[in-house]
């Protein structure tokens, strides 16, 4: 019986900033394998992660719930095991599920719902990555400081290198033994790459793809004593300060980093070419997304932590030329929204019951252009991104609303922020500053998100939950550290008694079995 049901090929980036894609308008990083799936795609113009960090972001992208219904407060919080995932929704619907690459799980739950990881995380499984709100001026020794900036260059190899050539290749092999095997359930393969993710560092390949004089500075810098009380905190946390710091500097690092994209996108190009090869392509969605942008001096700013753009934007898109006409949404969307999106697609386009409330919604009408059913909003699709953090640099949570043409940010402590993205793309004016809100109109729009987040917030409580979470974690890293540590890192198992030339195996049935396509008599 042929197979009804699509594969899903979920392809994920790591702190790639959407700004600096030619799709979005960017000038210098060059990536033809995404621009071809753009060109004939579904490309999402403003599509947001929800929590700008990496634990929290993917998270909440799995889970569809935002960062304080499930803990995700920063990058050691962990992810609870009886939180379902798209990994779980869609394994309930018939699909195998696997993962090649980072998810960045804290904790001894690793699979959460895949049924197989074919590598280890790059990254620790313990809580040792907590922030701590209580001892905000001493800064955390673990966390990555401005060396990537001042050291950025070439390098032969580098962890990011033997991590993503790993991801890539098996994820083809993944690919190449579904289609030999006998499985025959769809599949959703989540491929997750590290890069570009700093250190700001690629091999001769990359580098040699640009030149120095093709390498744009940051469009605007606020000088380090005039930041917002956030961004300080920020350059407090990775040790910034821009007098030690060249320009030659941030050009080598956005060199660096404009290679590695070049080499993200690259690894697209070999997965896209094994569908191809094995006929996969035919029924396969592909889904690209990044995790969270990186800030690459914009600002004065770097990495991510942040809600402005470069932080916050990131790349989406679905190529399925087959199932949804080639198009770009404007709408405002986030990374929590791709749950229900892939539980509908697993589910004939009809959303699955669903276990607990989901806060992210469907892109289903705007991959097809048709509403769901019940839904009397006059555009199709929904124009609203929800965002929490609770990670470094803040002292109690910031909060996120995108909507329309308006970006609200807030944190108790700080002064708010508002923004039109439409008429400021750069974010250079305040609206919230008592000097730039003289209209009524504007006044009235700043009070009322400042009365929308007060009633979806209590900050106090959320702030209580997270010190009392970071108290949790602090004591037992500390205790695991005495003694035997519990090794929760996913270790991958192979069953070398299958692979290769066996000898339980009659030769030309080990051979025709490895073979594809099969050569028949």
């Amino acid at each position: 019986m042929a197979q009804q049901q699509p594969n899903i090929l979920f392809i994920m980036a790591d702190q790639l900033a959407a700004p600096v894609l030619s799709t979005y308008g960017g000038k210098t990083a060059k990536t033809p394998h995404l621009d071809k799936l753009a060109a004939s795609g579904v490309v999402f113009d403003s599509a947001y992660c929800n929590s700008p960090l990496c634990a929290p972001s993917r998270y909440v992208l799995m889970s569809g719930q935002l960062p304080s219904k499930i803990g995700a407060y920063d990058n050691a919080a962990e992810f609870p095991a009886d939180i379902p995932t798209y990994a779980h929704y869609l394994r309930h619907s018939g699909y195998r599920t696997a993962l090649s690459g980072k998810m960045h799980f804290c904790g001894p739950d690793q699979l959460h719902g895949f049924e197989e990881r074919l590598t280890t995380d790059i990254y620790p499984a313990d809580y040792g990555w907590f922030p701590d709100w209580e001892n905000v001026e001493k800064r955390p020794t673990w966390y990555h400081n401005m060396s990537s900036v001042t050291q950025a260059g070439k390098a032969v190899r580098t962890n990011q290198l033997d991590f993503d050539d790993e991801v890539v290749f098996y994820a083809q092999r993944y690919l190449n033994d579904h289609v030999r095997g006998a499985d025959a359930r769809p599949f959703c393969l989540t491929v997750s790459m590290t890069h570009p993710h700093d250190p700001y560092a690629i091999s001769k390949e990359y580098w040699d793809r640009y030149e120095n004089e093709e390498i744009d500075l940051p469009s605007f810098e606020i000088p380090d004593d005039e930041q917002d009380p956030h961004s300080k905190r920020l350059l407090h946390v990775y040790q910034k300060d821009r007098s030690q710091i060249s320009d030659q500097q941030i050009r080598n690092a956005r060199r660096a980093y404009y290679g590695a994209v070049s080499y993200v996108d690259d690894q697209i190009g070999k997965l896209m070419q094994t569908l191809k090869d094995t006929g996969l392509d035919d029924n396969t969605i592909v889904v690209f997304s990044g995790d969270h942008g990186d800030m690459l001096g914009e600002r004065g700013l770097w990495y991510k932590m942040s809600y402005f753009e470069w932080s916050a934007r990131v790349p989406m898109l679905v190529y399925a030329p087959k199932h949804f006409e080639p198009h770009r949404v404007t709408q405002s969307i986030s990374t929590m929204d791709l749950l229900p999106t892939f539980a509908e697609l697993a589910n004939n386009g009809k959303a699955p019951e669903y276990a607990m409330p989901i806060d992210g919604r469907s892109l289903m009408p705007h991959l097809t252009g048709k509403r769901a059913e019940g839904d009397l909003t006059p555009s199709l699709g929904h124009d609203e991104v929800i965002g929490e953090y609770m990670g470094e640099g803040v002292i109690s949570p910031m909060f996120m609303i995108r909507r329309g043409d308006y970006k609200y940010i807030c944190s108790q402590p700080d002064p708010d922020q508002l923004f039109n993205l439409k008429e400021d793309p750069q974010e250079r004016i305040n609206l919230a500053d008592s000097a730039n809100h003289e209209s009524e109109e504007t006044a009235g729009l700043l009070a009322a998100f400042r009365e929308e987040a007060a009633s979806r917030w209590d900050s106090e409580a959320i702030t209580r939950d997270v010190i009392i979470s970071q108290k949790r974690r602090r004591l037992v890293a500390e205790a695991h550290k005495q003694g035997k540590p519990p090794k929760w890192d996913h270790q991958p198992i192979f069953d070398a008694t299958e692979m290769y030339m066996r000898n339980h195996i009659d030769l030309d049935d080990l051979e025709k079995r490895a073979r594809f396509p099969q050569v028949t008599d």
